[in-house]
């Protein structure tokens, strides 16, 4: 059984050279600073990390980078969904074989499963190559097209022997509340819309995987804190900053995270193709937005 997962797990960057090449050099310095910065788990190759768009070798290359930087301090969750089954089930055998504390998977999203039943039969298929490893399932709907709730999904997925849990990607809290009822001690549902934090708490959330954790976690440990503290109008404050921050996002492209990445903490290159990640007077417009916002006050 997974550890209960609590905190803020960060959705990691894969960095690559200034040609879209690998480049695993930053990791260990990028690890070290989100453990100091609070951070309390990995989330390996998933959509931050461009799981999708790199080769089978580079996804080894970068799970294994990450749990060798982790030295077992926190989890390391790897994500191993993959158009072809059969490759996921090498990754995911990969990800154990490194000491991966658990995998994760979004289903085939070009043929994608025409049923639940069809989607947890793929999830179960991955999931039988590592069977003494916890497997959480991917739900990001946006993304994957796939029309079934996460109640669905967790009601029809417990079969799967080691199925232990969902990274809910999704804005409707009721279903994600729903989830959070069902799973119990058994399944857990770590929510993965950081916009959406104070009310995933509302709600009863404790465990959180994001992009944004790796930018600027001191204000969310400081929402935390408050929310702890029974401070909801300061948790509110926090929340307010932090959802101003995440509306510069998709003001300056979906490669943004990486330019503010090098603009705050240090360059980990750009994004892979087909995503653009701002240079020149976009940079510099980055920058204004962010030192207008007081971002680097932050931590």
């Amino acid at each position: 059984m997974l550890p209960p997962l609590e905190g803020l797990l960060a959705a990691t960057f894969s960095p690559c050279k200034a040609d879209g090449a690998l480049d695993l050099t930053p990791i260990p310095t990028l690890v070290e600073r989100l453990l100091g910065d609070g951070i309390t788990g990995f989330y390996v190759c998933g959509s931050t990390g461009e799981g999708a768009s790199m080769t089978v070798d580079e996804r080894r290359q970068v799970a294994e980078a990450y749990v060798r930087a982790a030295a077992g301090r926190v989890p390391v969750i790897v994500q191993v969904g993959h158009d072809s089954l059969a490759q996921a089930r090498q990754l995911a055998r990969h990800a154990v074989e490194i000491g991966a504390d658990a995998v994760s998977a979004v289903p085939p999203v070009y043929f994608k499963p025409s049923s639940l039943a069809e989607l947890v039969g793929c999830l179960a298929e991955v999931a039988r190559a590592v069977p003494d490893t916890p497997f959480l399932y991917y739900h990001i709907p946006a993304l994957t097209g796939l029309p079934h709730s996460g109640l669905a999904l967790l009601e029809a997925a417990a079969r799967v022997p080691n199925f232990a849990g969902i990274k809910y990607t999704d804005p409707l809290l009721d279903d994600f509340q729903a989830c959070l009822e069902l799973g119990g001690e058994r399944h857990q549902v770590l929510f993965g819309r950081d916009e959406m934090l104070l009310a995933a708490l509302a709600v009863g959330a404790r465990g959180f995987i994001g992009s944004t954790y790796n930018l600027v976690a001191p204000v969310y440990r400081e929402l935390l804190a408050a929310w702890d503290a029974g401070d909801l109008v300061g948790a509110r404050a926090r929340m307010s900053r932090a959802q101003a921050f995440i509306r510069l996002l998709p003001k300056h492209g979906r490669g943004s995270q990486k330019a503010i990445h090098a603009l705050l903490h240090g360059d980990l290159g750009p994004s892979r193709a087909p995503i653009d990640t701002p240079t020149g007077a976009a940079r510099e417009a980055l920058a204004a937005d962010l030192e207008a916002l007081g971002v680097r006050q932050w931590s």
